[in-house]
């Protein structure tokens, strides 16, 4: 499928870290780049609606899904020329964001994969850059979390992106404009919010279409 940023460690809870457009004091604050909870979406956004993750349509970025034969998507993976941004939400509390401790799991599986991982201020908080070796040899890695009410959303870049943030073009508006949609349902703290394909595309890839990509090596979930 192809469709033609500061916070602190807290990160969305910290909305004094948020631009915001106040449209006059009798109505709420509209955050002005997201990740956006559904609730707060911008509205008049072409978005693909893949359930807990409505990705927006953004010119020459191409959206690869890897499902299992029932719709249910393993991995979303956005890609725009050599760099790659995979996208994972998960379930939170509602009284404090999880980015602290998953970014923590993280590093600590990463040192014992043999890979050291480096804490790095970024422009949604503090980032972990690694080092890892893949299939296609040394690969370098950059996790962002952002947290939301009720969800945590992990993106991993990969390729010039993972080293130079500035890199990040059209993947980066992507991120901003990214929507989740929790539901209401009760979920452990720490559970992937489902993902599935939308129904047309779930029906061609039951027709032998495929409806997944190549998509970037996986991390660990959160």
């Amino acid at each position: 499928m192809i469709f033609s940023r500061k916070r602190d460690s807290a990160g969305r809870h910290a909305r004094d870290e948020r631009t915001t457009e106040v449209l006059d004091s009798h109505e709420e604050s509209t955050p002005a780049r997201g990740p956006y909870d559904i609730s707060e979406a911008p509205e008049g956004v072409q978005r693909l609606d893949l359930g807990s993750l409505h990705i927006p349509a953004v010119r020459d970025v191409e959206v690869r899904v890897q499902a299992d034969p029932e719709g249910v998507i393993q991995q979303v993976v956005l890609v725009h020329g050599p760099n790659a941004l995979q996208l994972g939400v998960f379930a939170a509390p509602r009284s404090e964001g999880i980015w602290d401790e998953v970014r923590e799991e993280i590093r600590q599986s990463l040192f014992n994969d043999g890979a050291a991982a480096q804490e790095v201020q970024g422009e949604y908080g503090i980032e972990l850059h690694a080092r890892v070796r893949t299939q296609d040899g040394l690969t370098d890695l950059r996790f962002v979390g952002i947290d939301g009410p009720r969800w945590m959303v992990r993106g991993v870049y990969q390729g010039e992106v993972a080293t130079d943030p500035a890199a990040a073009g059209p993947l980066a508006e992507c991120l901003d404009g990214l929507v989740v949609d929790r539901g209401q349902e009760a979920k452990p703290v720490r559970e992937p919010l489902p993902l599935r394909l939308p129904r047309e595309v779930a029906d061609q890839a039951g027709q032998g279409a495929p409806a997944d990509g190549n998509p970037a090596p996986a991390p660990r979930e959160a």
